[in-house]
């Protein structure tokens, strides 16, 4: 597996500057998301304050832990540089770092500070990439965090009614996950129904549950660091108050995931899985109100590498954890989304989610 330290020889870099929190713990240990992280051939650095040296020190034993005090990080930088055996009087030091996870403001002060000795080059994805493939330790992290969702939504649905509002089906999820272990949220709850089903991102509101609609809630939690996902859409009201529409959109989304997740397995491209997905909602009538990819990676961070989308020509491999989430939205009407979470196994793949998919009705 590739490790940080391969990027200096494939960039052919003196060094390293990572600026992203979970590249940082990924790579370290550290997982304060307060610092700067400085590799080179010999040495590995965390710069950080000392709200956090402490904690660095516990939690990355293997790295010099470096107080950046009153001088900032730039400065650090800078003076680290001088200091170091890598500096030559015949040339410039060259200095990967992370341009997707870097301000303006903190590179243009970090180029003008250290410009005279070393130059900046891009390193893109490349240090994102080095968490794609997870390890046994890494899975089974992230299958408890998909197990605590499981439990939540199991919970949410013995209370659900109309009359509800979006607000405390949120906070029910979310105080249930925190019950049963969690140490946080992957993302903020997203609980919509009726019209704001639609919203793929909708924000919780003061709506209460109407009977003869959907409600589409989307969820995940933190444990030991690691994320899950997940998002189920159940109908408030019996068999008899679902619409015909309403049902043609939630079997097409279904069959749209399930027949997706079969061609999720080693050596397929990400967007030839996004494409089984994609086609089957457009030959259901459905084509544009599908707008986003079909999944994304998972793991210290909600979104990671690699993504289900067209756009994505990365090769799945074992030990990806992806989720599968595609979804109808149907402006000033309704949307429905599922979503579980698996791993690639050698075989196919293996779902972290096991809450039922089948459209549930909530009286």
């Amino acid at each position: 597996m590739k490790t940080i330290k391969n990027l200096l020889a494939e960039y052919n870099c003196d060094a390293l500057l990572l600026t992203d929190g979970y590249n940082i713990h990924y790579n370290s240990g550290y997982a304060g998301h307060e610092g700067y992280m400085l590799v080179t051939k010999d040495k590995t650095r965390i710069l950080t304050d000392s709200r956090y040296t402490e904690q660095a020190g516990i939690e990355a034993p293997d790295c010099e832990i470096v107080d950046i005090g009153l001088d900032g990080y730039a400065k650090t930088v800078k003076r680290l540089l001088e200091e170091s055996t890598l500096k030559t009087e015949d040339k410039k030091l060259v200095i990967g770092f992370e341009n997707k996870h870097i301000s303006y403001e903190a590179y243009k002060k970090l180029a003008d500070t250290i410009g005279d000795q070393a130059e900046l080059i891009e390193l893109g994805d490349s240090v994102n990439k080095l968490r794609m493939v997870k390890c046994a330790e890494e899975i089974e992290k992230l299958a408890r965090a998909e197990a605590i969702g499981d439990e939540a939504f199991s919970h949410i649905c013995t209370v659900l009614k109309p009359g509800m509002t979006e607000r405390e089906v949120a906070l029910a999820l979310e105080v249930k996950m925190r019950q049963l272990g969690a140490t946080g949220l992957s993302f903020d709850t997203i609980a919509a129904s009726g019209e704001h089903s639609s919203l793929p991102h909708a924000v919780p509101t003061d709506k209460q549950l109407a009977r003869g609609e959907f409600l589409t809630m989307d969820f995940g939690c933190v444990y030991e660091g690691y994320c899950s996902d997940m998002t189920r859409t159940v109908f408030t009201g019996s068999k008899d108050e679902i619409s015909d529409e309403q049902k043609k959109v939630y079997d097409t989304v279904l069959l749209a995931q399930t027949e997706s997740l079969k061609h999720i397995r080693p050596g397929v491209s990400c967007k030839e899985v996004d494409k089984v997905a994609r086609d089957i909602i457009a030959k259901a009538g459905y084509d544009g109100f599908f707008g986003h990819g079909l999944g994304h990676g998972v793991g210290l961070y909600i979104h990671e590498e690699p993504r289900l989308s067209q756009k994505c020509d990365e090769i799945l491999q074992v030990g990806h954890v992806v989720t599968c989430e595609p979804g109808i939205y149907l402006p000033g009407k309704f949307g429905v989304r599922i979503e579980d979470m698996v791993v690639v196994t050698e075989d196919g793949y293996r779902n972290l989610a096991s809450s039922p998919k089948e459209l549930l009705y909530i009286s």
